[in-house]
């Protein structure tokens, strides 16, 4: 069947979309342990961008996990095809013209650079919000980490299920940064991507 599909090509590409949006398009994608804060900081980038005429569009962990992905499991399988399917579904919008921010846990590196293939490595800033298990504990906005110690859940990434921490990441924020500096560092990191100049 493979065979018979051949990928259609259109008149208006992502150049065309990059240059009516003025701006570049690309995924930014937080990756961190569950309660880290990757949502939030998000969030709050969006924000910014999207008051500056940056047109955006997030993907959150839990929200996909209501849609697309709910078909899966917590499994070391299933979290790999999760992201995944998250790479493609941010390679779209990147085609799309839009500024991806993606708040995954993604606690793979080899699914991490399934993602970043996907996107490409031109479209791809790797944002590592480094927050320890025990602040993340601490907050524990689920109640999950409480639920794992307690063996309600199995697969919980930093308690029973490990979690790769990034190696070559562009970004590094911590639990010592408010939301608000992490804006800030993030967003001078990525700046110099947004202009469009072709």
């Amino acid at each position: 069947m493979e065979k018979n599909i051949t990928a259609h090509q259109f008149k208006i590409g992502v150049e065309e979309r990059r240059k009516a949006n003025k701006h570049n398009s690309f995924l930014i994608f937080f990756t961190g342990l569950s309660g880290s804060g990757k949502s939030t900081i998000a969030n709050a980038l969006e924000q910014k961008l999207f008051s500056e005429g940056i047109k955006t569009y997030t993907l959150d962990g839990d929200n996909v996990r209501h849609g697309i992905n709910k078909d899966l499991s917590f499994s070391p399988d299933d979290r790999s095809e999760n992201n995944r399917r998250v790479g493609e579904v941010a390679n779209l919008f990147v085609d799309a013209g839009l500024v991806v921010l993606a708040a995954f846990v993604a606690p793979y590196r080899k699914d991490r650079a399934v993602i970043e293939q996907a996107v490409g490595k031109e479209n791809y800033i790797e944002v590592f919000v480094n927050t320890s298990i025990e602040e993340c504990e601490r907050r524990d906005v689920k109640g999950l980490y409480k639920m794992a110690r307690n063996g309600e859940i199995k697969n919980m990434t930093g308690i029973s299920a490990p979690y790769e921490a990034p190696e070559n990441e562009d970004v590094e924020v911590t639990e010592k940064n408010s939301i608000e500096e992490s804006v800030e560092i993030i967003y001078n990191k990525i700046k110099n991507n947004l202009s469009h100049t072709k």
